[in-house]
């Protein structure tokens, strides 16, 4: 079976999936749901995911929910290219940057949280724009200083690793939100690298068939 990903073009989580299959290769079709429209909240995909959130990887053996789990099940199911080095204590760096984004940055400036920042607590754009570009930097400061101590070319190291699957999309989101990201040098560097490599030029959002 094909894998099948249930994601929309301009989700963060969905884009860090989109690049770990673009760089192992493989070959995955999309399902696309509009989450300005709430289309994640129908009952056909909540009974895929009853949290109702994306993405969604539907595989032979069932469906895979939240993006980290995700890139770990296909990292064990296609081991080549890695996308994790091989040393267990280096392991755990690639985890702890990716996390970083996974964890500490981009759930505080997804779209649910930013409908509930304005719809429930009556915040206005310019509130949302400085909460989402607080919690960014506040991670890329830490990112930054990492890759400064483990980057060669890449976040970590010198191939792409989940730290860059999941940081490439954050850059991109950073960006929606006016972030100034020229304190951040060595990210930036990643980014562009990154535009450069087939495989992320594959995942970015503005290729994908639902784009606006």
């Amino acid at each position: 079976m094909v894998p099948v990903l249930h994601g929309y073009w301009r989700s963060g989580t969905s884009y860090r999936i989109r690049i770990a299959l673009e760089l192992k290769g493989l070959a995955y079709e999309q399902v696309c749901h509009d989450l300005r429209k709430d289309e994640q909240r129908c009952k056909s995909y909540l009974e895929l995911n009853p949290q109702g959130l994306v993405p969604a990887l539907e595989v032979e053996q069932g469906v895979l929910t939240q993006s980290p789990a995700i890139l770990e099940w296909i990292e064990e199911r296609w081991p080549e290219p890695p996308l994790l080095p091989t040393e267990p204590f280096a392991r755990a760096e690639v985890r702890a940057m990716a996390a970083i984004v996974a964890c500490d940055i981009h759930p505080l400036n997804n779209m649910r949280v930013l409908k509930a920042l304005k719809h429930d607590l009556g915040a206005d754009n310019a509130q949302i724009t400085a909460w989402a570009a607080h919690w960014v930097t506040s991670g890329f400061d830490a990112l930054e200083r990492a890759i400064e101590r483990h980057g060669h070319g890449w976040a970590w190291g010198e191939t792409p690793t989940f730290a860059d699957c999941c940081l490439i999309p954050q850059v991109y989101s950073a960006r929606r939100f006016e972030v100034d990201l020229t304190p951040y040098p060595r990210i930036l560097a990643v980014d562009a690298r990154a535009a450069e490599h087939a495989a992320f030029q594959a995942a970015h959002p503005d290729r994908q068939p639902d784009a606006d």
